[in-house]
């Protein structure tokens, strides 16, 4: 447990009507007298009103104190909660009052960070909680609580339990071998691998479920100038976000907006029509799409279905995509040919018969969209999970799978083992370093 004391601001900056300040520490009962003075009693987990006073005894503000003595506390230390009134001046009074009495300034998230290292938290659920405040849907932020609660941190307990449980069988031939301790058969080696090889793959399977919820899908609009790029982004969004005209390179520039689609956001980008530029302006507007397209989850090729010439350009997109990024091809303006919507898969690529201007065909799009990202899950069962969880899972993986190579040689078996459960501790943090600690903290809030 640290020996000082910290305090941050916990409500957002400006105006409102209540402010919140957070004060963590040992020992914080000097600190209360020196802020509501000897005679009011601060019972705990209970609010009190009171006056917040200068050291000459002069009124900062009147409002709520708590006092959560350690270690029941989100910190585990003894916890000071002050709501006065949500003016930034009368605000940065009161904090600077704590600091007068002992305190210093949060870093941020260190709040957070005390709570994981007294064992409040697991870094896991650490990180939930940034997901939790971050989330950007609904179910976002119903799969964060899920996380915050532990169910993530159980699953991967329960993977390190029979890890262990294994090690040991394992490892007691190598430390006791004059003892004559006999390693089960290797059949039996191999069934207990393939178990729990196959349960992580599941928990891998709903992780990156978790991940599309935190990290979104960067979706790029793309094709040849007045095919509907824009006309498809005003729909997906129901607003008039982009300017629709019949003039071609109407749009030089990306325009972004963030839409949920079966809580999965999605941050659709619209981009300049691809051709050869007409002036410097659009030349500049065709190399941001490329960008754009370098950096896509998927890409959604928009063509007229009335001009076939606007049906090209797939093979050079389809060069310029990262790896692992999709592309759908979208035959827009079906409402000119009387045609309805429909979906088809055209040398394995998929294609989406639509109308923007009507709305035909959206729904069809938009659950193409979230197969070609991989959402499969829905509703309960999916927690949170960061990009560091899923590489975490896979050389878990990864090393099972070298583990069951190696049945027969017991000291690499045992090694294999060893890497996998530590792969799996890195997440809850039981094996944890200090520079990811403090990349993983600095990401947080101050006062948080």
């Amino acid at each position: 447990m640290t020996e000082d004391i910290i305090a941050a601001i916990a409500t957002p900056p400006g105006r409102g009507s209540v402010g919140i300040i957070r004060v963590s520490g040992p020992r914080l009962d000097s600190l209360l007298r020196g802020l509501v003075g000897h005679a009011v009693p601060i019972p705990p987990r209970t609010a009190v009103l009171t006056d917040f006073c200068t050291d000459a005894g002069d009124l900062i503000d009147r409002g709520l104190v708590l006092f959560f003595p350690a270690p029941h506390s989100y910190t585990g230390e003894d916890v000071v909660e002050l709501q006065g009134h949500g003016g930034p001046v009368v605000t940065q009074l009161l904090l600077q009052r704590c600091f007068e009495l002992g305190a210093r300034p949060a870093e941020p998230g260190e709040f957070t960070k005390r709570a994981f290292l007294n064992n409040k938290i697991d870094l896991a659920q650490a990180e939930s909680i940034a997901d939790l405040i971050d989330a950007a849907t609904a179910e976002a932020a119903r799969c964060a609580a899920r996380s915050l609660q532990g169910e993530f941190s159980r699953e991967i307990t329960a993977l390190v339990t029979a890890l262990i449980e294994l090690r040991a069988q394992v490892e007691a031939t190598l430390d006791f071998p004059e003892d004559d301790i006999l390693l089960p058969e290797h059949a039996q080696i191999k069934r207990d691998l393939e178990k729990l090889r196959a349960k992580l793959k599941e928990v891998l399977a709903v992780s990156c479920q978790g991940s599309l919820l935190r990290e979104g899908v960067r979706v790029v609009l793309a094709g040849q100038p007045n095919v509907g790029k824009s006309s498809l982004l005003n729909r997906l969004a129901g607003e008039n976000l982009a300017i629709v005209t019949d003039i071609p390179g109407t749009t030089r520039d990306a325009i972004r907006q963030m839409i949920s689609v079966q809580g999965v956001p999605l941050h659709i980008i619209d981009t300049a029509g691809l051709r050869e530029p007409r002036d410097e302006v659009e030349n500049i507007g065709i190399s941001r799409t490329w960008i754009e397209i370098s950096k896509a989850d998927i890409v959604l090729w928009i063509s007229d279905a009335v001009r076939t010439e606007t049906w090209t350009g797939i093979p050079e997109i389809q060069q310029r995509l990262p790896v692992g990024a999709a592309q759908i091809q979208v035959k827009n303006k079906i409402d000119l040919i009387e045609a309805q919507p429909e979906k088809r898969i055209l040398d394995e690529t998929m294609e989406i018969s639509i109308s923007a201007k009507t709305g035909a065909g959206i729904d069809l799009l938009r659950t193409a969209i979230l197969d070609a990202a991989g959402w499969s899950r829905r509703g309960e069962g999916i927690y949170m999970a960061r990009a560091r969880h899923l590489q975490a899972l896979r050389e878990a993986a990864n090393h099972l799978t070298q583990a069951i190579a190696h049945i027969g040689q017991i000291d690499l078996l045992a090694e294999e083992l060893r890497l996998s459960q530590r792969a799996l501790a890195e997440i809850t943090g039981e094996f944890a370093s200090d520079d990811l600690l403090g990349e993983i903290f600095s990401r947080f809030c101050i006062g948080k």
